[in-house]
């Protein structure tokens, strides 16, 4: 299933530190050079909306958590607290349920890496499998 539309994917770790970061664009859409800067603008203004919600409820998936102009952000929070953020321009909730679904579990055999530091920034084949979600769902 996809839909067109823009859509940018950050994994925030402790502290508020990116962990992760990608951006799909629907190739018919012009893209600005200034975009990334904003979009990660939007999604870290939205960080204390999530750090709110997390205490309020049991589900891992808060759905839409901020709106900024035409754009949404949606949030998935781990059990150690990770932040998945998806800033996005189309309404898609199953779609994005299910990317954030299996993002966790990609981040979770990360996790399994004894070599790996959480909260350190991901490099590895991470990376090409979200993006092949990202084409998957978005």
């Amino acid at each position: 299933m996809t839909s067109t539309g823009n859509y940018m994917f950050v994994m925030v770790g402790k502290d508020d530190i990116p962990v992760y970061e990608s951006e799909f664009f629907n190739s018919s859409t012009q893209r600005r050079e200034d975009t990334s800067h904003l979009n990660q603008f939007i999604i870290h203004a939205a960080l204390d909306m999530v750090d709110d919600l997390v205490w309020g409820t049991q589900n891992m998936y808060l759905k839409c958590v901020d709106k900024f102009n035409d754009y949404f952000i949606s949030a998935f929070v781990t059990a150690g607290h990770i932040k998945l953020m998806l800033l996005h321009d189309v309404r898609n909730d199953d779609g994005i349920r299910n990317f954030f679904q299996e993002v966790y579990e990609l981040y979770v055999r990360v996790l399994m890496n004894p070599f790996y530091e959480p909260s350190a920034q991901i490099t590895s084949t991470f990376d090409a499998r979200v993006k092949l979600l990202g084409r998957k769902y978005f």
